[in-house]
């Protein structure tokens, strides 16, 4: 039988609409996986679907109004440019393989991104979950959803699962472009501050190692820019719950630099592929609002890498080395 190779880009996912009945059909699904919530079934889903989707999605369906596009959700509209930029790209290095996109939550599935590539002969898959740093709640969330998938299919196809890239030299790179750009766009901060999504300090101790990679990120990106110590950090954002996740938190740390003296900060988001609500919302409006409160006055968003072609070229290199 003739090989034949297919992209799956993966990505979280996203609400279909900007509705309280959009975001809870989305929510329900993200927040009932025992990877992102690591709770008994018994107790979690009925406080889930009685108590926490009631009072949440209308709230959260307003923030998601704030941010939402002609083209649909953001993190979607960027996640097909990048899936076309993707293929595009691998065909200028003489890889004609389809690239197709899913959605770990929300549509398109990761049964809709087999299909689609089913339907074209493949059999090999390339997994590319655009989470640089590894966690069991996102990329271990991607595999899950995969191997359910694959419960139907007699004849599995070979699969290879591009497990993080917190340290690619071409990842550093990119971001180091994207930063040096704004600064030359806008000048450069006082301070630079990495914010990455969050995890609860439990699943770090229990050896998770999406902190440790987070660090990486960070140190390896400030060294690029050739940081000094006090120039940079690292925090951490979207906290849910009255548990303790990683620290130091975002919002904290940015009331912190704030009232230190810091007047002018600068503000990446190296865990995001791909602008969202978490960036959009959370860092450019609430926490944005944190600085100045705290008495900041010039805050500055670095967009995430999205479809800029540094981070395309990227992908193309982990994707080839697979090939390989």
């Amino acid at each position: 039988m003739t090989t034949k190779t297919g992209i799956l880009l993966v990505n979280l996912g996203t609400p279909a609409a900007p509705t309280p009945a959009g975001v809870r059909a989305f929510l329900r699904q993200f927040l009932q996986d025992p990877r992102v919530v690591e709770l008994p079934r018994l107790l979690w889903v009925p406080l889930l679907n009685l108590a926490i989707l009631p009072l949440r999605a209308p709230r959260v369906a307003k923030l998601y109004q704030q941010i939402w596009t002609e083209q649909g959700s953001p993190l979607m509209a960027i996640s097909q440019r990048q899936r076309a930029a993707l293929e595009q790209e691998l065909k200028r290095e003489g890889v004609d393989v389809p690239v197709v996109l899913a959605m770990t939550y929300g549509k398109p599935s990761l049964s809709d991104g087999w299909q689609a590539l089913k339907s074209q002969g493949v059999n090999r898959v390339i997994l590319l979950p655009l989470y640089p740093q590894y966690s069991a709640s996102t990329t271990a969330a991607v595999f899950d959803g995969w191997a359910d998938v694959m419960r139907g299919e007699r004849h599995l196809p070979v699969m290879r699962l591009i497990r993080d890239y917190h340290n690619h030299p071409e990842y550093i790179q990119a971001l180091a472009m994207s930063v040096r750009r704004q600064w030359e766009q806008q000048g450069q901060g006082e301070h630079l501050l990495m914010s990455f999504h969050g995890i609860p300090q439990r699943c770090e101790d229990e050896g998770d190692p999406y902190g440790h990679q987070c660090r990486r990120t960070a140190a390896l990106l400030a060294e690029a820019l050739e940081l000094a110590p006090e120039q940079w950090s690292a925090s951490f954002q979207s906290r849910f719950g009255k548990q303790e996740w990683l620290k130091p938190y975002t919002d904290v740390t940015i009331a912190q630099l704030a009232e230190q003296g810091i007047k002018r900060l600068d503000v990446i988001c190296p865990a995001f592929s791909a602008d969202c609500l978490e960036t959009l919302e959370e860092i450019q409006v609430e926490n944005r609002a944190v600085f100045t409160e705290a008495g900041g006055e010039q805050f500055h968003y670095i967009p995430a890498l999205n479809s800029d072609q540094a981070h395309i070229r990227m992908m193309v290199s982990l994707i080839c080395r697979e090939l390989a």
